[in-house]
């Protein structure tokens, strides 16, 4: 593959590099995807807090518990 290289004077803001439309599909496509982060509120970071809590001293439901509670009886399907 080759690569050209054009300078920041002749560019004016950075670097340019030129590469053949195949290889830049390619690196489109393995980019990886971008994921918005939110910030939480004070609620939402005080919950999960609390469940992290929870969570290591025991204080949980499996999920066949929370079925067997709501009368339903739990099956592995395989």
């Amino acid at each position: 593959m080759a690569i050209i290289t054009i300078p920041k004077k002749l560019a004016r803001k950075d670097d340019l590099v030129v590469i053949p439309r195949k290889e830049y599909e390619i690196l489109l496509r393995r980019r990886p995807k971008v994921i918005s982060v939110v910030k939480l509120s004070e609620k939402e970071a005080r919950a999960i807090e609390k469940s992290d809590k929870e969570l290591v001293h025991g204080a949980y439901v499996t999920l066949e518990d929370f079925e067997n509670e709501l009368g339903r009886t739990h099956t592995k399907t395989r």
